[in-house]
């Protein structure tokens, strides 16, 4: 009995040592740099950044639609509702066109990105949630741990991303952005941004917007919660936001801690 005691401490210490690298996922802080008004009636479900312009997009039944806005102001510069029967949710533009997905509805919009006139439309399996892009691809979000990936010209899926945190399926992603190489991802329900390496589908860092913004105090913080990443590559700016609150926030990363 006296060497059990000591054979067990060891053996502890050597599979802690064994344990790999995704065990320890670095957890980067916000520091916000500027702040800017954002509509408290927005819903808000897609959001990218386009030649000094926000381009937005919100759900609710009867209460969707996709606006391009004015960043320093917020004010409205264009806007286009989405047929009652629809739920709204992410957007990414390409080649002069923008994507708008339908929540469960399995049928997405195609706008002209001037005009926001509907010009056709895609169809997709399953619930739609998010879109981003890269140079070649569409990414898509479903509320599950499998980020699909399209075609930007047929919209056809091509290829699928499982995304996994410390070794599991990290489930309910949302509203996507591609910045520098990396998915960034809210993940639903969560003041969390999941930082993704589209390669192996790991999470590879953590982005804590706790404490940014206490979206608590909003008449329906169940609901009212974190979602919306966009990307300004040309001058290296990230904002967010979230459903339903009064501001955009640019920020920057600290730590990790």
């Amino acid at each position: 009995m006296t060497h059990t005691l000591p054979r067990l401490l060891a053996t502890l210490l050597l599979s802690a040592i064994a344990l790999p690298a995704w065990a320890e996922i670095p957890i980067y802080k916000v520091k916000i740099v500027n702040t800017y008004p954002h509509d408290t009636a927005a819903f808000t479900e897609g959001l990218f950044y386009l030649d000094g312009h926000l381009y937005e997009s919100t759900g609710e039944q009867g209460e969707s639609w996709v606006r391009k806005v004015e960043l320093t102001t917020g004010k409205v510069l264009q806007q286009a509702d989405l047929p009652s029967q629809y739920f709204g949710e992410g957007i990414v533009a390409h080649d002069g066109k923008l994507m708008q997905l339908t929540w469960r509805s399995g049928v997405g919009a195609v706008r002209d990105l001037k005009t926001f006139e509907i010009t056709g439309s895609f169809r997709y399996s399953g619930e739609g949630w998010a879109l981003t892009r890269d140079d070649q691809h569409l990414y898509m979000s479903d509320g599950t741990p499998t980020i699909r990936v399209l075609d930007p010209v047929s919209l056809m899926q091509m290829d699928s991303i499982n995304v996994t945190s410390d070794g599991k399926p990290l489930q309910r992603i949302n509203e996507l952005e591609w910045i520098k190489g990396e998915l960034w991802a809210n993940v639903w329900m969560t003041d969390r941004i999941a930082r993704i390496d589209p390669k192996t589908g790991k999470v590879i860092g953590w982005v804590d917007l706790k404490g940014m913004f206490d979206y608590h105090a909003l008449p329906n913080p169940t609901d009212d919660v974190p979602n919306g990443i966009a990307y300004d590559a040309e001058h290296d700016r990230i904002f967010v936001t979230g459903k339903r609150w009064p501001k955009l926030f640019e920020i920057k990363l600290t730590g990790p801690h």
